[in-house]
């Protein structure tokens, strides 16, 4: 397969890939509560929600774009 072939997907494969997450992937399946951003420094609602919930599995995953 030549490069330009392959620049021919690529480009829209990662255009497309662009578009939804920026656009698209904002929404929780029925029954989840919504997500949630938290201000830079300030964990408190994150906390609150933790200990709101003490009688069922928690999972806390900090992402990192970097």
């Amino acid at each position: 397969m030549s490069p330009k072939r392959i620049l021919l997907f690529a480009v829209p494969l990662v255009a497309f890939g662009a578009v939804y997450y920026l656009y698209g992937a904002h929404s929780t399946p029925k029954g989840q509560p919504p997500l949630a951003s938290f201000p830079a420094g300030d964990l408190t609602p994150l906390k609150t929600a933790f200990n709101d919930s003490a009688s069922s599995i928690r999972v806390v995953v900090m992402l990192s774009p970097t």
